[in-house]
């Protein structure tokens, strides 16, 4: 059985919007005036920059995802309920890392966090291709996918640095994020060649 993916898409852009929420609150006013009392914010601050990235990422994609999608069924729904599960984490473990300075387990967890909400999203495009079919367009569109395959790899790769250097990890979460920062280009040429076709 097959459902319109508007109250999907609202829903998610709901939830995200109150994870986001949830972050920026969990930022303490520092006790001071000057530059200096900032100091001790600086982890907090550049841990919740990377979160607010990647969530922003996610919403991106789940938006030009959904957009060249016709509809959805009860698996789909599950599926995106799975993704928005382990969004929802990521306030809690960006302010554990950021509260403790990323000390090596609160950024394993983290890494843990980001990598598991890489494998929802993909279970979810994989559900959308099923459901669509292999001729559909976001079968056609998105196909083989090397940077979901390479962010395995690297979120692997600093899940084990953590125990060496906790910094060294954190970057390369950002290296993950710089991956995925630009929406799926694939799913823009598609539907800018498409306009010309559309409009005829």
């Amino acid at each position: 059985m097959a459902f319109g993916k508007s109250r999907i898409e609202a829903f998610s852009d709901g939830v995200i919007a109150i994870i986001i929420t949830i972050m920026v609150l969990e930022m303490k006013v520092p006790h001071g005036e000057s530059f200096a009392s900032l100091k001790p914010l600086m982890p907090v601050l550049l841990s919740y920059v990377l979160s607010f990235i990647y969530v922003g990422i996610y919403w991106n994609n789940h938006h030009h995802m959904f957009h060249i999608v016709k509809s959805v069924n009860g698996a789909i729904l599950w599926a995106n309920l799975h993704l928005l599960f382990w969004l929802s984490l990521i306030p809690f473990v960006t302010g554990w890392v950021g509260e403790n300075h990323f000390t090596q387990l609160p950024v394993a967890c983290y890494g843990f966090i980001l990598a598991m909400n890489g494998l929802a999203y993909t279970i979810l495009e994989k559900a959308l291709i099923r459901h669509n079919g292999k001729n559909s367009v976001i079968a056609n569109v998105l196909g083989r996918d090397w940077k979901a395959k390479s962010s395995v790899i690297i979120y692997a790769a600093a899940i084990g640095l953590s125990w060496l250097s906790p910094v060294i990890s954190f970057v390369l979460y950002g290296v993950v994020a710089a991956l995925w920062f630009i929406p799926d280009k694939r799913i823009e040429n598609k539907l800018t060649r498409e306009a010309p076709e559309n409009k005829e």
